[in-house]
């Protein structure tokens, strides 16, 4: 297991910062072996929601930013795939990261492929976890009317963190609350901004302009982006190594860690 590894309540306090572009972008940093794993969560987490996973990646250099509107990152004016896709070639730059593995999950997931497509030479290797090309959410989807309800000051104890951080009752529930508490200090306009870019996304082009090395990891019980999703993915990606998780739904890597964390291994052996 990794060293000093900090409770949930410190984890805020291993944060760093570089300037992407005109943005102080937030990273938490794990030393270990290279080349380096690249973590980017998904919509309204931040670096937070690999700190379960970290410790079954130990040994390896781990890098995992606040993207931009999330957690202690700056928001900036653009909310775009790119964006955040540009941001993490930015860090990867100033921080001479060597051809990491970009571990992308959900929203970051989507950020990952758009950074394989702009950004060919930066990267080592791609994993898509619990990932999409086009969400095409509808406008009754639960996702788009559980945000259009939150009010601000938004409550960590709001009802609506049932639904969208739902897993397994193994899940520490002081990671989930940690999770909560900082998603909670997203402004209500952001997360309907974002909201709105994710949903109007489609990534079909760039997923099949990957030329890294892929794994994709699904959860067989995710409600977002189910078996249809994961197809679609594996069409576009031609050549990826495909893992399922049978017990996991939309967030693997907090319920089964222990299996991402190994498949993530084996994939990218050096």
């Amino acid at each position: 297991m990794l060293d000093a590894m900090p409770e949930q309540d410190a984890w805020a306090g291993r944060k760093q910062f570089v300037t992407v572009g005109d943005l102080d972008i937030a990273y938490v940093e794990i030393s270990g072996a290279e080349p380096a794993l690249l973590l980017v969560h998904g919509f309204t987490d931040t670096s937070r929601s690999f700190s379960l996973l970290a410790p079954y990646l130990a040994g390896r250099r781990l890098v995992m930013p606040d993207l931009r509107g999330h957690g202690a990152s700056q928001a900036g004016k653009g909310c775009c795939i790119t964006d955040f896709a540009d941001d993490i070639a930015g860090l990867i730059q100033i921080l001479r990261l060597d051809r990491p593995v970009v571990v992308g999950h959900s929203l970051g997931a989507m950020v990952a492929i758009a950074l394989a497509g702009r950004h060919k030479d930066l990267m080592g290797g791609l994993v898509v976890l619990a990932g999409t090309l086009k969400p095409d959410f509808a406008p009754d989807h639960p996702l788009i009317a559980g945000v259009e309800a939150l009010r601000d000051p938004i409550s960590p104890a709001d009802p609506f963190y049932a639904w969208w951080h739902a897993c397994s009752p193994d899940v520490p529930a002081a990671f989930l609350a940690g999770l909560a508490q900082e998603a909670s200090a997203m402004p209500t306009p952001r997360w309907r901004a974002i909201l709105e870019k994710i949903r109007r996304a489609d990534l079909t082009d760039a997923a099949r302009a990957v030329q890294a090395r892929t794994l994709i990891i699904a959860g067989a019980c995710d409600p977002l982006f189910g078996e249809a999703h994961q197809q679609a993915l594996q069409s576009a990606l031609a050549g990826a190594v495909f893992v399922r998780s049978e017990n996991c739904g939309h967030n693997p890597h907090w319920e089964d860690p222990g299996l991402v964390a190994k498949a993530i291994l084996k994939a990218f052996e050096v």
